[in-house]
């Protein structure tokens, strides 16, 4: 992804986890096998 992007890594860590605080995305299932799911409004509530 950073490649594709054009930017660090470490940018796409930090990017990755402002999102998860601000309840955007979220991690479902394991680090390896799982996927990020974007939250929408409707599965927030």
């Amino acid at each position: 992804m950073a490649d594709f992007i054009g930017i660090d890594i470490r940018n796409i860590h930090r990017n990755i986890k402002k999102l998860q605080e601000q309840g955007v995305i979220r991690r479902v299932g394991p680090d390896k096998g799982g996927h990020w799911e974007v939250i929408t409004p409707e599965k927030k509530g």
